[in-house]
């Protein structure tokens, strides 16, 4: 029998993130649809959730850096009506600094990080809101604050999910949808092993354990908020911070440059 909370469509499902949203979300009740590349992997989840929750779980592998493939998926969430929960998470990590990476990798890092989650959010956006229902769980990342301290292309692809999530959330809330942009701060999870890195050159201090993340963003859901930062303990930091972004809106845009440029108004 269907779950009356719907399925969960995660991306980036196999390991990490999303491994563990599928744990917490099939624990919640909601049947599931896991995404990602490795079907093994995919598969021994599947089991174990089943055997662990007794909710339906579907497997869709996807290599989500080709475009067929998010395709694929964006059909899923498209024409599947009990769909009503997406968790775009799938992503990769820099191997190293700017000026040291690959170019080749760094556009597969764009595809992945960028484009398949704008088509995946474009695509649960317009299906959730013309069914009246739904919610988008957005991963981006706390680098989309601090770009000068991260590699550039990759603080520049959460920056563009966050600016993603804050855009559709303007469009969707009326109309039965919720957004939400998780905001993780370094996550003990596969992504700095892939990469040949080790969280070992980082303070074990700043390195927060995957489970309590994502407990985290599951509470930061459940409470409606827009953005979500696990770590940050003063929310009235980040209210400071989109208001101060706010108040920059009226004077953005205007006929005439401003006066301290000096431009000749003639």
């Amino acid at each position: 029998m269907p779950s009356p909370l719907g399925t969960a469509l995660i991306t980036g499902a196999s390991s990490g993130i999303g491994a563990t949203y599928a744990d917490r979300l099939a624990k919640r009740g909601y049947d599931l649809i896991l995404v990602a590349r490795d079907a093994q992997r995919l598969r021994a989840l599947s089991e174990k959730l089943t055997r662990e929750a007794g909710v339906k779980i579907s497997v869709l592998p996807a290599d989500l850096t080709d475009r067929a493939a998010v395709r694929t998926v964006e059909a899923r969430l498209r024409d599947d009506e009990s769909v009503t929960l997406l968790v775009n998470n799938a992503g990769i990590g820099p191997k190293g600094t700017l000026l040291d990476d690959d170019p080749d990798y760094l556009d597969t890092m764009i595809e992945l990080n960028v484009v398949a989650v704008n088509r995946l959010a474009v695509a649960a956006a317009q299906a959730f809101a013309a069914r009246g229902r739904g919610t988008i769980v957005n991963i981006a990342s706390v680098v989309a604050y601090i770009p000068e301290r991260f590699n550039g292309t990759y603080s520049a692809t959460k920056a563009f999910v966050l600016n993603l999530t804050q855009a559709i959330h303007s469009e969707v809330s009326g109309k039965g949808v919720r957004v939400q942009a998780v905001l993780p701060g370094l996550t003990r999870t596969e992504i700095f092993e892939r990469v040949g890195g080790s969280f070992d050159q980082f303070p074990a201090s700043m390195v927060m354990d995957v489970a309590d993340m994502v407990d985290a963003a599951l509470a930061g859901l459940d409470l409606g908020e827009l953005v979500t930062i696990p770590s940050l303990p003063n929310e009235a930091d980040l209210k400071a911070a989109t208001e101060a972004r706010l108040a920059l809106g009226p004077n953005l845009s205007h006929d005439k440059p401003a006066g301290r440029y000096s431009v000749a108004n003639g």
